[in-house]
């Protein structure tokens, strides 16, 4: 009765929770339903709630109460109690198939998942869980609610095969594979077959069938989708990323071939696309893109020839029957379709097809009708230019003697997308329709696309270019002219917007050059287009003071990048007919006075467009490539343009150097400042004087700046100004450090900023050490100071530079880290409030100590404090992260790892002497990280290990006196803590060893040379845990693999002697690989033991 009672109690809730529109009810009914979850008695109150079948939330809560509860190692459930439930949902369902659909997923989803779990479980010789097939053939052979459920529960328990779900995530992934290819070699063929002779039966009985009955839909539904995740399963583990789209191929086992060798299969789909509703032919369309893209090594060459033959037929009979393609999800899957006709089959085959001529041509009026309707459905475009784009790339390399007819077609797929670009301005315009240059992601997408197409026939692209834009301008011209009135405005508002595509199109074409065997033609042609676009900005950059398209400025900096990637810079011939042409128009007689341009169209944009963020980055962008190149840089700084530049960076000449902008647009001074200093090293040698003439704007600020810090702690101190001047200088000074990467130059950097203005910019990380836009540049300076890039920080012998370099970077991280540590921020917010600033402490602290410019040793000698400070500061920093931050930001993962290492590496007398709590926290730490995705913290964990390691096995064996001869020194008070710690808490070295054989055991271990290294030391620290591990291991296999198992073992100690010698390691690792090997094959084998092999060690 009690028992009635809390059921219903539990359906109360389940209604409070789905129906309630108070928030707070709903809270408090699903904290009392977690609380039922986690109950010991929820198994049985479960089925009393599907049994009483009163409320649909309540079977709801019931069957995904079940699915965690099977899905719970911890749980522990016995193989006869999910047998059980097993066999209860198949009778549940069979007995009221008429449930609500979101009850009936549930209970299939409950079910894939036990059945899952359960593959390798046996009971008297017999798998229990995998009479899949026989126990829903029962519901096939039922009414159609039936056959829906069989349907439903096939295709749930094929995903759940081929997918890793939360829960299996901390499984072992060979464990996934095991099962999934068990699956795959026993059950998946025969149930893909199944769903095609029903879908047969069903094409069959297509005129009779109502798909306006919801339960005949929704069985024909479920039907595709079943034959689709049939098709989609992974087959070889690969996992291949979704986005990936156009690049998959479906690896189909040989076992399959019956099905496709046919062609029935084929047919099958395609005849369904053409007889179902469009509500479920996009479906059929979906399995028959799979089937397009199944491997090439399926068939031979004739039968990939007779395959071809039959889906390119496929393919045309659609396209002579295009009705389906109106709706957005046909349409969609269609084009995808097309794109793998190219991805997956070569040129030189699709030629050879009977109908290629007829199929072409149809594809061709398809694609050109398609973009002429740019605004349905433009996601599917892409797949309509990879066809293309494929195919004229392919073209160099067909041997086939059957004409190919990409010249006729191609020019018609070019033309089409540039027409229909330009007529979509004047329609957006008016419209006041969402601009698709607005995503220039996709924009830059179409044309990469495009500047292989275009040049197939080039000689039509450049001319109907050419044509277009000489229009354009002309009129763009005439309208710039006149006195703008409203109507004016729009016309002149299209005509940037015209000029914006071409622009951007010109670029595509020009930097499309690289993928195709260019000729002097083309070249020329190129130099036509370029001589245009140089005149357009002519004309537009002398109207700049009245305002400007930003739209088109983008349009005209992308061309700048593609124009110097192809004709400007080291590799480039410079007797291009692309100069010719410039110089006979424009007078450019040379690559210096192209570049000359390049440099005035910065300048320009520099001055004008200190507004616009995105101009003034992909500006800068641009200098940045010119100033990387060697000979480039060379000849630009010859020039008068970039003299000016370097004789005045003010905010004067270039505004966006000022203090008014706003403060995240002042990112990109750092990447000019770089350009710059690139630009001044040229020329500068030892030039102390020019160094300091070049610094003059610098230093005046900082002046300035030191003091108006100066007046801090005064009513009068204007602290916004103060800030932004900070964060300004800041930008500029890491921009140059970066740039200066020879001896010399650092060594002027450094003398001018130290003494003199470190303290200004400590003193600043003390006053706003709450504010990261100030902190985050000035610590990123200072990290880049202490930066020992391309050794410039070589010191003379008597030159004490290194050490002041590296108090000034522990005044610091002192400094910051002791403020910040009293800094309280929320939550939500202590990535960039908090751990960023702490981030790049440690990065800093990780250069500092690598950059071998220090002899850490004398601090200690002569009692300076800097370095054992810094390394306070760091141990107090970490202890404020909660230890799961460490691995949830990657960036502070990162950082953390590397300087782990640095430390256990050159400063283990350090790590000794920390107190335990420390001490464990790291040792957790690097526990953690062994198991980290992020391959780097993983090898890096692994190198911190084996360094700690070692030190601790070298200290236990000085305190046991093993080496005959030498004196018994005492331990260092700091090696005495060590091992008292581990004394303590032998666990964490024990569970260490543990993960690192696990991982190396049955993992995918990607490191596994890394792996190795630590190991042997655990292995010796802890010999008995060891030996227990593995008795455990080698009794949890069945009898018959019990000795193998155990041979394995000794293999793998075999000749490894008590000592951690480069030799013995090397040996160990050797024998680790073999090892390695031997238990792979071991899991890969038939015959596995039914107790799962990989979770015999997380016990």
């Amino acid at each position: 009765m009690a028992d009635e009672q809390e059921v219903r109690q539990l359906e109360l809730l389940c209604k409070q929770l789905y129906e309630s529109h108070d928030s707070g009810h709903r809270a408090e009914a699903e904290k009392a339903l977690v609380g039922f979850q986690n109950a010991p008695d929820t198994l049985t109150k479960c089925q009393l709630l599907l049994d009483r079948g009163d409320s649909a939330y309540a079977q709801l809560l019931a069957a995904t109460t079940l699915a965690k509860l099977v899905s719970r190692p911890s749980q522990g459930l016995s193989l006869q109690h999910r047998l059980d439930i097993r066999n209860y949902v198949l009778n549940y369902l069979a007995t009221q198939p008429k449930l609500p659909n979101f009850v009936i997923q549930a209970l299939v989803t409950l079910f894939a998942r036990i059945s899952k779990l359960g593959w390798f479980d046996s009971d008297k010789e017999e798998y229990v869980f995998r009479n899949v097939v026989t126990d829903i053939t029962k519901f096939l052979q039922g009414s159609v609610e039936h056959c829906m459920i069989g349907v439903q529960l096939l295709s749930q328990l094929t995903c759940e095969m081929n997918q890793i779900s939360e829960v299996d995530v901390n499984r072992s992934f060979t464990k996934h594979r095991k099962i999934a290819s068990s699956f795959r070699d026993s059950q998946l063929f025969e149930i893909f077959r199944l769903s095609c002779s029903l879908l047969s039966t069903a094409r069959e009985n297509c005129k009779s069938l109502n798909f306006s009955d919801e339960a005949q839909h929704g069985l024909m539904t479920q039907l595709l989708r079943l034959a689709q995740n049939c098709l989609t399963f992974d087959f070889i583990g690969t996992s291949t990323d979704e986005s990936s789209d156009d690049l998959c191929t479906v690896q189909i086992p040989t076992s399959w071939r019956p099905a496709f060798l046919d062609f029935t299969t084929l047919k099958l789909f395609f005849d369904l696309y053409h007889s179902l509703p469009n509500t479920l032919s996009s479906l059929a369309l979906s399995c028959l893109v799979q089937i397009a893209s199944v491997r090439r090594s399926l068939f031979s060459n004739t039968e990939r020839a007779k395959f071809l033959t039959h889906l390119v037929n496929g393919v045309k009979h659609i396209l002579q029957n295009p009705q389906g393609l109106s709706d957005p999800e046909n349409y969609h899957e269609f084009c995808r379709l097309l794109a793998r006709l190219k991805s997956n089959y070569q040129l030189g085959e699709l030629v050879m097809v009977e109908n290629y001529p007829e199929a072409i041509q149809l594809i061709a009026k398809f694609t050109v009708q398609s973009l002429q309707m740019w605004q349905f459905a433009p996601n599917s475009v892409h797949y309509l230019l990879s066809l293309w784009q494929r195919m004229v790339a392919s073209v160099p390399y067909v041997k086939a003697t059957e004409p190919h007819l990409l010249e006729t077609y191609t020019p018609e797929v070019s033309n089409a997308y540039i027409t229909s670009r330009l007529e979509s301005v004047a329609v957006v315009v008016r419209d006041g329709l969402e601009d698709p240059l607005d995503d220039l992601g996709m924009v830059q997408q179409q044309l990469e696309q495009l500047s292989v197409i275009g040049r197939c026939e080039y000689q039509k692209t450049c001319t109907l270019l050419v044509q277009l834009f000489d229009q354009a301008a002309r009129t763009y011209q005439e309208l710039m002219a006149q006195t703008a009135s409203p109507t004016q405005q729009i016309e002149i508002t299209i005509q940037e917007g015209q000029l914006t595509w071409l622009v951007y199109i010109i670029g595509s074409a020009i930097g499309g050059r690289v993928s195709f065997h260019s000729n002097d033609e083309h070249d020329a042609m190129d130099g036509e287009l370029v001589c245009r676009v140089l005149q357009l900005m002519n004309l537009t950059d002398s109207r700049l003071a009245q305002g400007g398209c930003e739209k088109l400025e983008l349009a005209m900096l992308s061309f700048f990048e593609q124009f110097r990637k192809i004709y400007v810079g080291d590799q480039v011939q410079k007797n291009s007919k692309v100069y010719r042409r410039l110089s006979d128009v424009l007078g450019l007689n040379d690559e210096a006075m192209v570049l000359s341009v390049f440099i005035r169209k910065i300048i320009t944009n520099l001055k004008y467009w200190g507004r616009s963020e995105q101009i003034i980055s992909k500006t800068l962008q641009l200098l940045n490539d010119l100033s990387v190149g060697y000979s480039c840089v060379r000849k630009l700084v010859k020039l008068e343009e970039v003299q000016f530049m370097l004789n005045n960076h003010t905010s004067e000449h270039f505004p966006f150097l000022g203090n008014s902008v706003a403060v995240s647009e002042m990112r990109c001074r750092s990447m000019f400042y770089t350009s710059l200093g690139r630009l001044l090293m040229v020329d500068l040698g030892e030039d102390e004087e020019r160094f300091h003439t070049f610094m003059l704007p610098l230093t005046a600020a900082l002046e300035s700046l030191g003091r108006l810090m100066g007046a801090a702690d005064t009513p009068l101190f204007a602290a916004e100004e103060a800030k932004k001047a900070l964060i300004g200088l800041a930008r500029d000074l890491r921009g140059l450090a970066y740039a200066f990467n020879t001896k010399p130059s650092y060594m002027m950097l450094f003398d001018w900023i130290y003494p003199n203005y470190t303290p200004i910019l400590l003193h600043a990380v003390e006053l706003w050490h709450h504010e990261p836009q100030v902190t985050t540049p000035v610590l990123k300076l200072f990290a880049e100071l202490v930066q020992n890039r391309t050794q410039r920080l070589q010191f003379d012998v008597s030159s004490p530079n290194g050490i002041l370099l590296f108090r000034e970077a522990s005044k610091v991280i002192c400094s910051y880290g002791n403020h910040i540590l009293n800094v309280e921020v929320p939550k939500d917010q202590i990535y960039p409030l908090k751990l960023k600033g702490i981030s790049i402490c440690f990065s800093m602290l990780k250069a500092a100590l690598c950059g071998s410019y220090v002899n850490f040793g004398v601090f200690r000698l002569y009692g300076d404090e800097a370095l054992d400070n810094a390394l306070n500061t760091f141990v107090k920093l970490l202890l404020s992260i909660p230890q799961s931050d460490l691995l949830d930001y990657p960036k502070l993962s990162a950082t953390y790892y590397v300087l782990l290492e640095c430390l256990a590496q050159d400063h283990m007398a350090f790590l000794s002497t920390l107190e335990p709590r420390v001490f464990l926290y790291i040792l957790s730490s690097i526990s953690e990280g062994l198991t980290a995705l992020d391959t780097m913290v993983c090898t890096g964990c692994c190198a911190t290990l084996d360094h700690i390691v070692s030190y601790l096995f070298k200290q236990l064996y000085q305190k046991a006196g093993v080496y005959p001869g030498k004196k018994s020194a005492s331990v260092p008070g700091g090696g005495e803590l060590f091992l008292q710690v581990l004394e303590q808490h032998p666990g964490i070295l024990q569970q260490i060893l543990s993960t690192v054989l696990n991982v190396i055991m049955f993992e995918d271990c990607r490191n596994q040379w890394s792996m190795s290294r630590p190991l042997l030391g655990l292995i010796l620290l802890n010999e008995e845990y060891f030996n227990q591990l593995r008795q455990n291991i080698i009794r949890s296999q069945p009898v018959d693999k019990q000795g193998a198992m155990a041979q394995w073992f000794e293999n793998l100690m075999d000749g490894i002697e008590r000592n951690l010698l480069t030799k013995n390691r090397d040996r160990f690792t050797q024998n680790l690989s073999m090892f390695r090997r031997d238990i792979n094959d071991f899991l890969k084998g038939p015959n596995m033991s039914a107790n799962s092999v990989s979770d015999m060690m997380t016990s």
